[in-house]
């Protein structure tokens, strides 16, 4: 599954994703520990991809073509990667920045490689009466469209937040795992044909 091409092709697995729709994973934000103190201002001036302006953010700023990703890389050795489509890519991109990191002279590790959040995104092809799902659900769910166009819904299990929009456009934010952004989604499903708006 690590190439977005091939799930696509494939015709969906119906007793994973009851919906018929499978969420696309958009961002995978990834941390690693270097375990190795960094010397930013030398990182910065000898890696091509990279920027650091410590007034503005106490980081390097690095970026990779394959995975696209982009890295912060702090002064203690933590890292964070973002960007990645999949679970594989950003453990891929990580890696690649550890290695950049090594070749600059340090001796940098991979340690405590972790997911910490995956965004997924879909589109249920129908338009959502978002004030009566809010008033029903308003233990879970906050809607205040002159802010924010979006309904936040902040699911307990999975614990996970769901952006979601009049047109039928769902965000999927702060799983740790892709299946907790599946079964997010499936729960969430049968709650929106229910506030399917009628043309």
């Amino acid at each position: 599954m690590a190439d977005r091409g091939l799930e696509t092709s494939q015709p969906v697995d119906l007793s994973r994703h009851p919906s018929g729709i499978v969420p696309t994973l958009q961002n995978i934000v990834s941390t690693v520990n270097l375990d190795c103190k960094l010397d930013l201002k030398a990182i910065a001036l000898q890696a091509r991809n990279a920027e650091y302006n410590p007034k503005r953010f106490a980081a390097v700023i690095m970026r990779i073509r394959e995975p696209k990703t982009t890295a912060l890389i702090f002064a203690s050795g933590k890292m964070v990667c973002t960007g990645a489509k999949s679970e594989a890519q950003s453990k891929l991109a990580a890696r690649k920045y550890a290695r950049i990191i090594q070749k600059l002279g340090f001796p940098a590790k991979f340690k405590d490689f972790k997911i910490q959040n995956i965004v997924g995104s879909c589109d249920v092809k129908f338009p959502i009466r978002l004030e009566g799902l809010a008033l029903t659900h308003n233990a879970f769910s906050s809607y205040e469209p002159e802010i924010f166009p979006g309904l936040i819904y902040r699911m307990k299990q999975p614990k996970i937040v769901l952006l979601i929009f009049v047109s039928g456009k769902i965000v999927l934010t702060g799983a740790k795992v892709r299946d907790e952004t599946y079964t997010a989604f499936e729960n969430i499903y049968p709650v929106l044909t229910e506030y399917r708006r009628l043309l």
